[in-house]
């Protein structure tokens, strides 16, 4: 007979496989409403968060291979989401940045996300709301570890 905490343990696998699956879905959809791949979508955030960036940045924080960013900035170029420009530090190469304004029109579906998850933060104390803190900053670290650990066709 499995133990208290085994059986949290395998609570907590399965939630958080079924949280997996419903991010992946809800990015699928949201994506497809601009006419990208959940990919594209995900790369354009990246970019948002730390960009402008290189070719090379991106692909250390998607853990895509190199050759793959080079296909996705050429797709998101092409779509008119992003543009290349001169690298002010580096002049040998070139930074990618978001066209503003492209993806105005997923803005409001997040808002519709965001409201639900503040209230149900709302349940939580500021201790409790730390431990999720901790667990999501860890789990993303640890999760885009092991993703550059998989093996690439480039490799």
């Amino acid at each position: 007979m499995a133990s208290e905490r085994e059986t949290l343990i395998a609570q907590l696998d399965m939630a958080g496989r079924a949280l997996s699956t419903v991010a992946v879905m809800f990015h699928t959809a949201l994506a497809e409403l601009s006419g990208l791949s959940a990919t594209e979508q995900k790369a354009l955030d990246l970019i948002e968060r730390f960009g402008p960036l290189t070719a090379g940045d991106l692909a250390q924080r998607s853990g895509l291979a190199p050759a793959s960013v080079t296909g996705l900035l050429s797709r998101l170029e092409k779509k008119g989401f992003a543009r290349r420009i001169p690298n002010p530090e580096d002049r040998r190469s070139v930074l990618v940045e978001i066209v503003r304004g492209r993806l105005d029109a997923i803005g409001p579906h997040f808002v519709e996300l965001l409201r639900p998850l503040h209230q149900l933060y709302d349940t939580f104390s500021d201790e409790e709301l730390r431990a999720i803190l901790r667990y999501l900053t860890e789990a993303a670290r640890l999760q885009q570890e092991v993703t550059g650990r998989l093996p690439r066709a480039d490799r």
